[in-house]
């Protein structure tokens, strides 16, 4: 058994395995001198955050050909931006990614910056995504540490302490392992090994780059690595939304406040959230209500939700006490956050 990881071991796997993904500069096109879009990393790194690869590639898709630069996008309505966010979740991440935009666009002359701690101070960068663009964007040896990461820490070096207390131990290893040459793809072969080899479940030992010296293999303990600390139930939280339909087609849509779930984005007018019973409300329109038979479910981070749908049709010269209408034509449920969408869809359906 071979005493110590190192990154030649694991860069000469990268090399013939690298995943191909839209924003990444493979390691070939690397050595041939071709260096990867700053605005491109970033942009993939916002978006992957609590979300997987197959989720993001088309949103990115969309979103760089709308957007092509950071100024582009620093130029572009927030509205149009929340609406190509819609169903990517966590829209704070969004509300941030147009203020960091318009930060480099104007403040930077359009230029990320490369090294770590700056690009710490722009908004919506924590100490993942700074090192994952100071690494990748820019070929700097930041250490970068995502859950796959852990996951490999964990097992090569047979740790047992639960996450998340164990981060500060993975993270002091994964920087001892982090080179000077080539950090960059070393930073994406780590994370594609976790990603593809060293998976949550039946890791692929017997063809691992590090497999010789990964003391969890030599244990026998590498499935169970790494060790989490239960996580306390979710509450359930309920509500109740209002989806009301004019007769020309329009529906009653309102902007949500920008702080605060689905900050900025639209939805259907309707009540607190909470747990327990539905709390006290005003409905957005005088009309006559009809309860839907079943509920809009939606899971977020630290709770259930579980949302009553009431519907209406209402006549054309009605004014609505909250929200306003958007015409027939220029409405799209794919503009609407997941947990408002599954709404309409059970209206749909009805």
């Amino acid at each position: 058994m071979r005493d110590q990881p190192n990154s030649v071991d694991l860069l000469e796997w990268y090399d013939h395995h690298a995943r191909v993904m839209p924003w990444r500069v493979g390691p070939a096109e690397r050595a041939a001198g071709i260096a990867p879009d700053p605005y491109r990393v970033w942009l993939s790194e916002i978006m992957l955050q609590q979300t997987t690869v197959a989720a993001v590639k088309d949103y990115f898709l969309r979103f760089t050909t709308r957007w092509p630069t950071v100024s582009a996008l620093a130029d572009a309505e927030d509205a149009d931006v929340m609406a190509e966010w819609a169903g990517l979740g966590y829209y704070a991440r969004a509300r941030n990614l147009l203020k960091c935009a318009r930060v480099v666009a104007n403040e930077m002359q359009g230029k990320f910056p490369a090294n770590y701690e700056d690009l710490l101070k722009l908004p919506g960068i924590g100490p993942y995504t700074a090192g994952a663009v100071s690494a990748i964007a820019f070929d700097r040896p930041s250490t970068v540490v995502d859950g796959n990461v852990e996951r490999v820490m964990a097992r090569l070096f047979d740790v047992h302490t639960p996450l998340p207390a164990a981060k500060p131990e993975l993270t002091d290893f994964a920087t001892r392992l982090t080179p000077t040459d080539r950090p960059g793809d070393y930073a994406q072969a780590v994370m594609d090994l976790g990603a593809t080899i060293c998976s949550p479940r039946n890791p692929a030992c017997g063809i691992c780059p590090w497999r010789e010296p990964c003391k969890a293999r030599d244990s026998g303990t590498a499935a169970d690595l790494p060790k989490k600390t239960p996580k306390k139930p979710k509450p359930v939280r309920h509500g109740v939304v209002y989806v009301a339909k004019r007769v020309d087609g329009a529906f009653l849509l309102e902007r949500r406040p920008d702080s605060g779930l689905l900050g900025g984005m639209l939805g259907w007018p309707g009540s607190p959230w909470q747990e327990g019973e539905i709390p006290p409300h005003s409905r957005p329109i005088r009309a006559e209500w009809k309860t839907l038979s079943g509920e809009a479910r939606h899971t977020f981070t630290h709770f259930h939700l579980r949302l009553t749908i009431k519907t209406a049709l209402v006549p054309m010269d009605r004014s609505p006490d909250t929200g306003f209408f958007v015409e027939k034509t220029a409405f799209s449920p794919s503009d609407l956050p997941t947990a408002m969408r599954k709404a309409f869809d059970l209206y749909s359906k009805s």
